[in-house]
């Protein structure tokens, strides 16, 4: 199929359109947006910038309407207004490529660079960069390597990212999560909690691909890239970025397999290789061998499943393990596992003597079997104990590099870090450990103005002056999680 559009506009002095505020779809089952949401579009004015228009209405509404089209012409939609709009939604600060150039140095001359990147992208003269190579600390104390692409990489693969974003947000189910517009962490979790407690689930599977990012088959990411791509100039830029390689330590190492964390463009081939592997894969499991509500939410590679029969959870594992085996892909051994949890778990265990109901973490929140004030069954979310120490252990080094500081200026900066965490952990029945966080916080800094001079000690009758000044108080930021649910789907079932 062959799709042709006007170009958008050349660059215009312009504010960074706004994020996309599609309502996100239901998230436990592939469950469309509410009836008048599914057109919701970036348009022209303040906050898209003037006369900068998507472009992509045709490319949606034939994605929408025929899921076997492939598209022949889409590269056209990569204008310099779009190259524009992507180089403004970079942060600033952002780490620079191999190649060192920064945002504000690609900046001084933006227009002619931009116009001069489109000329090369369209021209076939583009060549994609080798990233560089970094490493950040996980929770648990290992790295994580991440992929610092170049900053024009980075533009051209934000504004691909947009255009092909315009087709697989038709196509990608109610489930996926992770790294999509209009959706987030909540949205998962919201979903994931309404789904064990609206159905009869009794057993979790918490699931985690070993080492996903880096495992991806080259050869199966085309294969699938090409179920509805089939402009020769996009899946060539594809290619160059899968295979462009890394640097490390001045020497170039060659990229076979895997995408790179940190590239714009990995989280959505990620999600395109998990859509054609397992999201599609899931909802025809269920439906051809499930004898009991299946429930499941993913977010990237983390990925929960729900099961009313044990029988379905455990035949469910065996058939992930051998489909996994086709594309390169394997669980996790030590991070993937089916424990009896749901409504029935600590009332079925106690009649056993087994104990109290194991628990399981997704996305930062240990998620345990817990009562309501009416005594029935509550799904209950605290901060997973290991995050909560490795982000502590970071701000207690801050705070000592910072404490001779003006006290002003720590405060505005301690109260950032306490919003920042309220504002993604203070769920509720969770205050107990945001309390927690801003307690040992306030211990921190009060060690640190004390030491900071032998004269002048800081009591504790003005610290908690300073406390109360600049840290805000720790309550729940965040609606019960049925409620934001509700509001999004309009109360619809989440399971058709």
């Amino acid at each position: 199929m062959h799709e042709r559009g006007k170009s958008d506009s050349p660059v215009v002095p312009a504010k960074l359109p706004n994020k996309a505020r599609r309502l996100a779809a239901e998230v436990v089952e592939e469950r469309g947006l509410a009836e008048g949401n599914t057109d919701d579009l970036t348009r022209p004015g303040r906050s898209a910038g003037p006369g900068v228009s998507s472009g992509l209405e045709r490319v949606r509404e034939v994605a929408r309407k025929d899921k076997d089209a492939r598209f022949t012409a889409l590269l056209h939609h990569v204008t310099p207004a779009r190259l524009y709009a992507a180089y403004l939604a970079i942060r600033p600060q952002a780490a620079a490529g191999v190649d060192g150039v920064t945002w504000a140095s690609y900046g001084m001359n933006l227009e002619a660079n931009l116009q001069d990147l489109h000329r090369r992208v369209h021209s076939g003269a583009y060549r994609a960069s080798p990233s560089r190579r970094a490493y950040i600390p996980k929770a648990d104390g290992r790295l994580r390597p991440l992929g610092i692409a170049t900053l024009e990489d980075k533009i051209l693969q934000r504004a691909v990212v947009e255009v092909l974003n315009a087709i697989y947000e038709e196509d990608f189910l109610g489930f996926s999560y992770g790294f999509r517009p209009g959706r987030g962490q909540h949205d998962a979790l919201d979903a994931l909690t309404v789904g064990i407690e609206r159905k009869r689930v009794n057993w979790v599977f918490d699931a985690d691909i070993r080492d996903f990012f880096s495992s991806l088959d080259h050869g199966w990411l085309m294969k699938f890239v090409e179920h509805r791509i089939a402009d020769k100039r996009v899946l060539r830029l594809i290619q160059k970025w899968a295979k462009a390689g890394v640097i490390e330590d001045g020497e170039w190492e060659a990229s076979e397999i895997g995408a790179p964390q940190g590239a714009s463009a990995s989280p959505l081939l990620a999600n395109i290789y998990l859509h054609y592997v397992l999201d599609r894969w899931v909802r025809q499991w269920r439906r051809r061998h499930a004898h009991g509500d299946v429930i499941i939410v993913r977010f990237a590679d983390d990925f929960v499943a729900g099961f009313e029969h044990r029988s379905d959870a455990e035949q469910f594992v065996a058939d992930l393990r051998e489909r996994f085996s086709k594309f390169s892909l394997e669980l996790h051994p030590d991070k993937t596992r089916l424990i009896e949890f749901g409504r029935n778990a600590a009332r079925d265990r106690a009649a056993r003597g087994d104990g109290k109901p194991e628990t399981f973490d997704f996305l930062g929140f240990t998620h345990m079997c817990g009562k309501n004030k009416s005594g029935g069954f509550w799904l209950r979310r605290k901060t997973v104990t290991k995050r909560m120490r490795a982000k502590l252990a970071e701000v207690r080094d801050q705070i000592k590099r910072r404490r001779h500081l003006p006290i002003p200026e720590q405060g505005k900066w301690l109260g950032s870090v306490v919003r920042g965490h309220l504002a993604y952990y203070a769920v509720p029945g969770n205050t107990d450990s945001v309390q927690a966080f801003r307690a040992e916080v306030t211990r921190y800094w009060f060690q640190a103005l004390r030491r900071r001079s032998q004269r002048t000690r800081v009591n504790w009758k003005r610290m908690s002056s300073y406390e109360k000044r600049w840290l805000p108080p720790a309550r729940p930021m965040h609606p019960f999680p049925i409620v934001r649910f509700n509001v999004r789907t309009q109360g619809r079932s989440p399971v058709r």
